[in-house]
């Protein structure tokens, strides 16, 4: 009698074991603990404009700091969530170009010649109002476009100021969101008399009431941007352009719903037009 209460014993108990084995199997969460998963590399393509940018390895962002504070960039913190991992913002971009950045030539003119230098005849006279202008082909938040041949690299004080604040925005807001590091190019910023009577000879369309003759307006682009590559390492790979323009043109919103410059955004150009105000 007592073999067989213990034989009925044995099997009871065995077959719980297997049974809460099976259990763990089939649903690892009733145990209380869960692997994480590895975070994922970000990812260069976006299908939507609401796509949210997936998290960068540690070792990644370790490098984009290095490469960063070789350019005497300093980036923002990134913000953690309850479980101290980090927490990347969205990329969301604005509902539409033309409707959030709609400042016409003659709205921008305005503030042109209201906060610019008169024009400047040619570019020996730009070399003698250094006391006037800035010059900027040398930023650690931007670019100027190799190929920029009818500008030159000077503009306002008021106006440089405000390309840097564009630049530095611009960098912050790619970190935040786990996005590899680019640099703004600008394509285009004051053009002298003579600059202007060229690039007609070019362009039909170009007139002579430029807003760029005042030192207060610069182009940057939406197509194309330099990749901020760490000291010593072959150079990264390049994000999608279409998800550099949708953070670009966040930045650029936030800059002129603060009152701080018109942009107009130019189809055929490739560049949004921005004049300080």
């Amino acid at each position: 009698m007592r073999r067989l209460k213990k034989k009925i014993f044995l099997g009871l108990f065995g077959g719980t074991v297997l049974l809460l084995g099976a259990v763990r199997l089939v649903c690892p969460e009733v145990t209380g603990h869960v692997e994480e998963e590895e975070t994922p590399a970000v990812k260069d393509t976006c299908l939507t404009r609401e796509t949210t940018i997936s998290h960068t390895r540690d070792k990644d962002v370790s490098h984009v700091r290095q490469a960063d504070t070789a350019q005497g960039v300093s980036l923002p913190s990134v913000e953690q969530d309850s479980a101290g991992r980090r927490k990347w913002h969205p990329v969301l971009s604005v509902p539409s170009y033309a409707a959030c950045f709609p400042d016409v030539q003659d709205v921008q003119i305005a503030a042109a010649k209201q906060w610019g230098v008169s024009p400047v005849r040619n570019r020996q006279e730009a070399e003698r109002r250094r006391k006037e202008l800035v010059y900027i082909g040398a930023n650690p938040f931007y670019c100027i476009d190799k190929g920029m041949t009818h500008s030159i690299p000077y503009l306002v004080p008021r106006a440089s100021h405000l390309l840097s604040m564009i630049g530095r925005n611009y960098l912050d807001s790619l970190y935040v969101k786990g996005i590899p590091l680019h640099q703004i190019i600008v394509s285009s910023v004051l053009r002298t008399q003579d600059d202007v009577a060229r690039l007609q000879q070019r362009n039909g369309n170009a007139t002579e009431q430029s807003c760029h003759l005042f030192g207060t307006t610069f182009d940057i682009c939406y197509n194309r941007f330099s990749t901020v590559s760490p000291p010593g390492e072959p150079e990264r790979r390049a994000v999608q352009s279409d998800t550099l323009k949708w953070v670009l043109s966040e930045v650029l919103r936030d800059v002129r719903e603060q009152g701080r410059c018109y942009i107009k955004y130019e189809v055929k150009q490739g560049c949004f037009h921005i004049t300080v105000r």
